[in-house]
């Protein structure tokens, strides 16, 4: 027997009233504060509690507890002293009693149910408590609970204890301040109480749970969900297709706790959810996007923010079609509201959702390219509107949520109209974006510059150093920084003027300089899983989103005298040094291309070009130099690391053939360098002969397209370092470079392109002017006679016939 079957308590020096009527001068209002007469009886009834020999004595303290005192108005102190008492284990057995349907326990289920879940809901407001392990051991049966209900029949519950005490009246009481009769008969599924309006009787559940003892049971997961690991504890026990299960069979409570609670696990830990459950959250997902699209205009907005957070990650875990056909009906409903005319508070969440469907499905869906045209122009008029204001407005969160939205359709519209085609006003017609004429493209681009200016006034304006940590002032920053990516043309006044709070806020970020803990934990927030390395901060990231920028400001003539005055020319050979150092720790796994440090060189490539008298003079490409030195013949052996290759190899030589002659090759660094560069323009050559490794010929055969340009212009500054290197040539003769050129270029290859074989004859007359020894052995490849590439040089042939 769990409990006595008398009416009252036999707890020695403690009265039970029977029934429901309260103690007197007992507050049952769970807000009162408690007055004297009630601490005194609490105190004596907890040290019944703690004094308990047996089940029945525990039970019958508890229940006296709560006729005293609601669980409300009980302070952590008391939780756990009751805690210390009681244990978990207890309403754990009450649990497992019930499910099992031990009729050997003198109370029905539904009351074994009632205070078990009452017992843990009330010691799950203390965070400890909610992360004990025996707490986190009840969550299956919890969540079976609210996913599938009861499991027994009334008639099997029917027992003569139970009639007994449906005569003598006794409370079963709760811990949350509710007295509910013991009842006298398990509730069929059109008498539970608590079931939600309109629900309908699933057929896998005979009867649903009472509301009061659904509420105890998300109470429990509720504050396991807001502990520290708890979300992911939740996910590894099954939360999320029970949860599934609960709101598809229309449970108890299921929309107002259960659909919430799911969301919240999804915003955390969306990947590993979908991956793991994808069919059970597809049901859901498709329940919610029907309800959406039926209901009305008000409701619709009431629920775009519940949407967005059951849609699925970007990695496809859905399959494209399946997805495309929900995005497309979601815009079929999205598009009145966006049509439609309200307030900036009504229209932030409406624009959020827009965006989340964009990032699932591209421009496709969305509509005809005048709604395509609407949208984007809402999201500037909002961007204008919001940053335009004068300094010293406070930005609400919602504010700060709802622009970061416009932004992701500022920049989906902008790669979209930048990208258009002369001919694609007649592609896709009012279909997609895609569809768009040259006129809307203009208007489209005219309302981007707009409200780019604005992100402009705001950067300039209202941030200053203090701000560098604020998380929605590097999402304005990452925005502007795609804009720039794609068009300088525009704003370029602006844009110069900004620099200095554009150079410093990446320095500042990527120094650690200020306090950037709220940015840290905002980027720790969003990673896609715990341990993922995707978003963990590093203090790069804002000079990572910067670099495309960099790289067509360093070709315009203003804004690059603007950057080196900033002294960017350290900022970048500092990053692109630090990137090395990482990539050099992978050694002995599977290293991974770096794009960021390819566009680093590009930068670093345009100042060489442009600027050659700093070239000469600035230490910082002495740095720069001792860098490539080390890398370029480390690189050599790293076939997925081919771009960064060509990129060293070529800013080398373009800075080698600024060297003021007669310049030696003593240096060791600098003849290890030229000496890896010349086996890497070789190995272009020669791969497509098939003389090199398997491994080396492939990454060549695939990245030609993309690395074929860059070796093409070191070539060509290998043969302007001929000429200032007299040395050099005998570098070319010690490892035969000439000769094993010559050879390849005796059939024509898939190399023998004429942009090729212009850059490789500038080299080889430059060669032959500056060493007689390689003119006469170039002379005599050309008496040959052979039907090569050779006699396509006629540069070449004149220049060794001299």
């Amino acid at each position: 027997m769990l409990m006595d079957e008398s009416r009252g308590s036999s707890i020695p020096g403690v009265n039970l009233p029977a029934g429901n009527e309260p103690m007197e001068g007992l507050s049952e209002e769970p807000g009162d504060d408690l007055s004297g007469g009630q601490k005194e009886v609490l105190e004596r009834c907890l040290h019944a509690l703690t004094h308990a020999k047996n089940d029945s004595q525990t039970l019958a303290a508890l229940l006296l507890i709560t006729r005293v005192c609601p669980a409300s108005q009980l302070d952590q102190v008391t939780l756990r002293r009751v805690f210390e008492a009681v244990g978990l284990n207890l309403p754990a057995r009450l649990l497992v009693t019930a499910i099992r349907g031990d009729s050997g326990s003198g109370l029905p289920a539904q009351e074994l149910l009632s205070l078990g879940t009452a017992l843990l809901a009330a010691l799950s407001t203390d965070p400890e408590m909610a992360q004990h392990p025996q707490m986190l051991s009840t969550l299956p049966m919890l969540l079976g609970l609210l996913s599938d209900g009861p499991t027994w029949t009334p008639q099997k519950q029917r027992t003569p204890q139970t009639s007994q005490q449906e005569e003598s009246g006794v409370s079963a009481g709760r811990c949350n301040g509710t007295h509910s009769d013991v009842p006298q008969s398990q509730p069929s599924p059109s008498e539970g109480a608590g079931e939600e309006s309109g629900s309908q009787t699933s057929p896998n559940s005979a009867v649903k749970l009472n509301e009061a003892l659904a509420s105890d049971c998300y109470q429990v997961l509720e504050a396991v969900s807001v502990v520290l690991g708890g979300q992911e504890r939740l996910l590894t026990r099954g939360a999320v297709p029970a949860l599934c299960r609960a709101i598809e069979q229309s449970q108890t409570l299921c929309s107002q706790r259960g659909r919430p609670l799911l969301g919240l696990l999804l915003s955390r830990l969306g990947q590993q959810a979908w991956e793991r459950h994808s069919a059970q959250l597809r049901g859901v997902l498709e329940g919610l996007s029907r309800e959406f699209c039926q209901a009305k205009e008000q409701q619709r907005l009431e629920l775009c923010s519940e949407l967005l957070q059951f849609l699925p990650p970007q990695e496809g875990v859905l399959e494209s079609g399946e997805l495309r056909r929900l995005v497309g009906e979601l815009w079929a409903a999205v598009r009145p509201l966006v049509q439609s005319k309200m307030s900036p508070t009504q229209l932030g969440p409406v624009l959020v959702l827009s965006a989340c469907l964009l990032d699932l499905c591209g421009w496709d869906c969305v509509g005809p390219p005048r709604f395509c045209c609407l949208l984007v122009n809402r999201a500037c008029v909002e961007v204008r509107m919001g940053l335009e204001e004068p300094p010293g407005t406070d930005m609400t969160p919602d504010l700060q949520h709802c622009l970061t939205a416009c932004y992701r359709i500022m920049e989906a519209a902008m790669e979209q109209a930048c990208n258009q085609g002369p001919d694609d006003s007649t592609t896709q017609p009012q279909t997609s974006f895609a569809g768009l004429s040259l006129q809307q493209s203009k208007q489209v681009l005219g309302v981007l510059e707009e409200a780019f200016s604005a992100i402009i006034y705001y950067l300039q304006q209202r941030v200053d150093q203090s701000l560098h940590g604020n998380p929605f002032v590097f999402v304005t920053f990452r925005c502007l920084c795609a804009w720039l990516a794609e068009e300088t043309s525009c704003l370029k006044e602006q844009v110069t003027s900004l620099l200095p709070f554009l150079i410093g806020y990446s320095r500042d970020h990527l120094q650690g300089g200020g306090d950037l803990r709220d940015l840290s934990n905002w980027m720790a927030d969003m990673s896609i899983a715990p341990g993922s390395s995707k978003d963990k901060w590093t203090g790069e990231h804002a000079l990572r989103y910067l670099l495309p920028a960099l790289c067509h400001l360093t070709a315009e003539e203003e804004p690059r005298k603007a950057l080196l005055s900033l002294d960017t020319l350290s900022l970048l050979i500092g990053f692109l040094s630090k990137g090395w150092e990482r990539l050099q720790k992978q050694e002995g796994k599977a290293q991974k291309r770096d794009p960021a440090l390819e566009t680093a060189c590009s930068a670093l490539l345009n100042i060489t070009i442009t600027e050659p008298e700093r070239v000469r003079k600035d230490p910082s490409f002495s740095d720069l130099q001792k860098l490539l030195n080390e890398a370029l013949p480390l690189l050599l052996h790293k076939p997925r690391l081919l771009v960064l290759a060509a990129n060293f190899c070529t800013l080398g030589l373009m800075m080698g053939r600024m060297k003021a002659p007669p310049s030696d090759l003593t240096d060791p660094g600098e003849r290890r360098f030229f000496s890896a560069a010349l086996r890497f323009q070789l190995s272009a050559l020669s791969s497509a002969q098939g003389s090199l490794p398997g491994p080396v010929v492939a990454a060549w055969e695939e990245g030609w397209e993309e690395v074929g340009e860059l070796w093409r212009l070191s070539v060509q500054a290998l043969g302007a370092c001929f000429r200032s290197r007299p040395a050099l040539t005998a570098l070319v003769r010690e490892q035969s470079w000439l000769t094993n050129t010559l050879a390849a270029l005796r059939t024509r290859s898939a190399r023998a392109d004429a942009p090729t074989l212009e850059a490789l004859q500038e080299a080889l007359c430059a060669l032959a002017q500056m060493c007689p020894a390689c003119r006469d052995e170039i002379r005599e490849e050309l008496k040959k006679g052979q039907a090569s590439c050779l006699k396509d040089m006629s540069q070449l042939r004149r220049t060794v016939s001299q």
